[in-house]
């Protein structure tokens, strides 16, 4: 019974912080001059993620060949993109969002999402934001460092930085730049580590395998560390490397070993992104037998002109988490998830 007044004076310092950080949130960027838009929460699309599953709803009275089905947006993404194509510059939107499937004490199937375009930047300028944005935060509700099951991470000192090639160099002892096209290979490299490995794992099972159990505990740890340079078959909707095609200028924010913020340079190529898409798409349809619509309009609006730009999603409610040191989501939350 989460509504029980026991339970929440037991949580309401946590809610106090969640408060807090929320206003300076609206503050950070208030004062950084961008506009705080809000997009449809009812989408034609929720994600071309394969690993990302929507929740459906059905619209009455509507043409049902076309507009029978509307999703929960995964992410204000696509919407907000399509304001950068309309000539905003610096937009951000506080807002939940939806993920079928995703319940542990690290998720929620509903949760509160930051989310943020600076248009005429890219990845490089989004890092800034967030050291600025975390030391803001902390320092909004006294907080010294972070915390998450034992471990601690200063937001205050110099971050960490570290290429995903790097990172499995460094802490699973793999040049992934040898497997970036070879699954069979990189099953075997990861079988020779002891992780369990299956013969249907797919190149990026394997990837999230050494991800989740060799690099992940590591990230984050003294102070905040960025992740950065994804390989480009792990970054549907981020641009390429200029300097090294095979991976894409994407990065993820970890805190105490979680993972809070997922960015991109952003992709501008109407066409690579409609073949990205439905590539995206083929596998997801062969790994959960269901794929989504393609969001033409969206694509209609690259093809217009999508300036070059970055972009980034953050959790709130894991960011409030690490701020209190809690280890469940419901203890951020005003009322418990599903």
């Amino acid at each position: 019974m989460w509504w029980h007044p026991a339970n929440f004076r037991q949580k309401k310092d946590n809610l106090l912080a969640r408060q807090a950080i929320i206003q300076e949130i609206r503050q950070f960027f208030h004062t950084q001059g961008f506009l705080a838009v809000e997009t449809p929460i009812l989408q034609t699309c929720p994600t071309m993620d394969a690993h990302i599953h929507g929740f459906v709803t059905e619209l009455r009275g509507v043409d049902l060949e076309h507009k029978a089905l509307k999703y929960l947006q995964s992410s204000p993404e696509f919407e907000m993109k399509k304001l950068l194509v309309a000539g905003a510059e610096k937009i951000y939107q506080i807002c939940h969002v939806f993920r079928n499937g995703e319940n542990s004490p690290r998720h929620s199937c509903e949760f509160t999402m930051v989310e943020w375009y600076r248009a005429n930047a890219d990845y490089r300028d989004i890092m800034k934001d967030c050291e600025r944005l975390l030391r803001a935060c902390a320092n909004k509700i006294g907080l010294v460092k972070y915390g998450y099951k034992g471990a601690t991470c200063n937001p205050h000192i110099e971050w960490g930085y570290l290429s995903v090639e790097q990172a499995f160099e460094l802490y699973a002892s793999i040049d992934i730049t040898k497997y970036l096209d070879d699954t069979e290979g990189f099953r075997t490299a990861v079988a020779a580590m002891g992780l369990h490995t299956a013969k249907d794992d797919a190149w990026d099972d394997l990837f999230f395998r050494v991800m989740d159990a060799r690099i992940e505990p590591h990230l984050g740890m003294t102070s905040p560390t960025i992740l950065y340079d994804y390989p480009a078959s792990m970054a549907s909707l981020s641009r390429k490397k200029n300097d090294d095609l095979r991976f894409a200028e994407r990065f993820e924010l970890y805190i105490c070993g979680v993972e809070v913020a997922n960015a991109f340079s952003e992709l501008t190529d109407a066409t690579e992104q409609r073949a990205r898409f439905e590539a995206e798409m083929v596998h997801k349809r062969k790994l959960y037998g269901e794929a989504y619509p393609i969001d033409e309009d969206f694509l209609d609006a690259l093809e217009f002109g999508l300036p070059e730009s970055g972009g980034i999603a953050l959790g709130i409610d894991r960011l409030v988490m690490l701020s209190v040191g809690a280890e469940d989501i419901n203890d951020v939350l005003w009322c418990e998830k599903v």
